[in-house]
């Protein structure tokens, strides 16, 4: 039996979707009814980090669980490894992200991912580690304004990061859900080329037809605009995030994805090709095809964005 958590979020979906119900599969959700997209026969289930014995049923008869947890410092991670030890899983794979191998990072998103791989490497069960870089879908967040303005507006535009699509993540998951082979490794994953933000603006301007502005924003723009999503620590981190952006922590490239996978990791433009929908039709305000002037920078799209899938 495999237990996927997280299945309402980015990459718990897709691993949901790909995993054969024939594979014995399990998904968790504090909202069952939320869950979409699983094959016939996958089991849908309740549960709940916060609450330690719901998760009791959950985990009955699981071999290998996938664990996604998002509540920064909420004790999510210490109440499922706790429970699934006690339940006799074998092996938990860990969403992680790949700024813990950056000896520059010290945010609040960064300490809580090394406090739960730590958490997992101390537990006596088997474990693996999944560590991506920021996925491709957060440019998502631009839509709203490239529908309306034909503009991108960020920080840091001309700063190069290996962004993932995260159906790449989710493939090397279910890799490593469904082999042998994977205990106690960490894989970082990333895509197959570092982009900036300004070249990734450009690349979905040329898909749509138009040349899409960018605005780039000041460092106290973007802490106003994300003040508005996230609480202060959150914020913080995240701009922490977009300095080490900036400074080229995020550029480097590994083959992580093709090794594990046998397919080349997709391309920024493969993504956005897969997605342009989400993107128009762009308003007549938009640049013509041509004319836009250059694009200069980017910053945090939240966690996941500017940052890592967390910094």
């Amino acid at each position: 039996m495999i237990l996927v958590t997280g299945v309402t979020g980015t990459v718990g979906r897709e691993v949901a979707g790909l995993l054969p119900a024939g594979a014995g599969v399990r998904v968790m959700a504090r909202d069952p009814g939320r869950v979409t997209g699983v094959a016939a026969g996958v089991e849908v289930v309740a549960g709940d980090y916060g609450d330690r014995g719901s998760l009791v049923p959950v985990l009955r008869g699981v071999r290998t669980a996938f664990l996604v947890t998002a509540r920064v410092g909420g004790g999510d991670d210490a109440v499922f490894v706790a429970a699934a030890r006690a339940a006799g899983v074998r092996r938990v794979v860990k969403l992680s992200a790949a700024a813990v191998l950056d000896g520059g990072a010290g945010d609040l998103i960064t300490r809580w991912q090394r406090e739960s791989e730590e958490l997992l490497r101390v537990s006596g069960m088997e474990w693996t580690l999944l560590r991506p870089r920021a996925f491709m879908s957060n440019a998502l967040s631009w839509a709203d304004s490239v529908r309306r303005e034909g503009v991108v507006r960020a920080l840091y535009g001309e700063a190069a990061h290996a962004c993932v699509d995260p159906a790449d993540v989710a493939r090397v998951a279910v890799r490593v859900l469904t082999e042998e082979g994977h205990a106690g490794c960490a894989y970082t994953l990333t895509g197959p080329q570092a982009l900036s933000a300004a070249e990734q603006t450009r690349q979905l301007g040329a898909l749509l037809g138009v040349a899409l502005r960018f605005e780039e924003l000041s460092p106290g723009q973007a802490r106003a605009a994300l003040a508005g999503r996230f609480a202060p620590e959150v914020v913080e981190a995240l701009l922490d995030s977009a300095q080490r952006l900036k400074a080229g922590a995020k550029a480097g490239v590994q083959d992580t994805v093709s090794r594990l996978t046998g397919r080349p990791a997709r391309t920024f433009r493969q993504w956005a090709a897969a997605h342009v929908a989400s993107f128009g039709p762009v308003a007549a305000a938009a640049v013509p095809q041509g004319s836009a002037p250059r694009a200069r920078g980017a910053g945090p799209r939240g966690p996941g964005g500017g940052a890592d899938a967390a910094p």
